[in-house]
């Protein structure tokens, strides 16, 4: 008898992002964390990690073309706070500001740590094959960045997608 496929069941959930800014480190050629990693060092994480007003924990992103500056990677990392920060920049970072957003957030199943690679590939397959209008949105990202949260296997692989709502007709 063959065995049955281990079901691989992802979270799906709209979140709003209110105007908040964010503290960024810009790559130059990047579109993925390890070619970020090459370029921009491999601190960046933990001094984003020391900002205390951070309204979440650091995020590994890919900017839209309106929030990319000439020269700079698709690919950057950051951490948002909130829209009155006027405290300190880290030296070698930036801050934007972001306008509010609805976030499409896709969280995969747990995993053991050393099969991130893994976790993240179905997740993205997950996330290409997913129609946000069947539940009255649609890709929007030019409204801010997608995002990546570190992939621990305990609680999954997280990433996010920005989306605009649509006028669903009746049927």
């Amino acid at each position: 008898m063959s065995e049955r496929p281990k079901a691989n069941t992802v979270f799906v959930q709209v979140v709003e992002r209110p105007a908040r800014r964010l503290i960024l480190k810009r790559g130059i050629n990047a579109d993925n964390y390890f070619a970020y990693c090459e370029e921009a060092g491999c601190d960046v994480w933990g001094i984003l990690c020391s900002i205390k007003q951070a309204l979440y924990e650091p995020i590994g992103m890919w900017l839209p073309d309106n929030l990319r500056k000439p020269g700079t990677s698709v690919y950057a990392q950051g951490v948002e706070v909130p829209g009155e920060y006027a405290g300190e920049v880290p030296e070698g970072f930036e801050i934007i500001d972001l306008l509010p957003c609805k976030v499409m957030v896709f969280q995969g199943p747990p995993f053991e740590d050393e099969n991130f690679m893994e976790a993240i590939d179905d997740s993205w397959q997950v996330i290409k094959d997913y129609n946000p209008e069947l539940y009255g949105f649609t890709w929007a990202d030019e409204a801010g960045p997608r995002f990546q949260l570190a992939p621990l296997g305990k609680r999954g692989y997280i990433e996010a997608r920005p989306v605009k709502e649509i006028k669903q007709q009746c049927v």
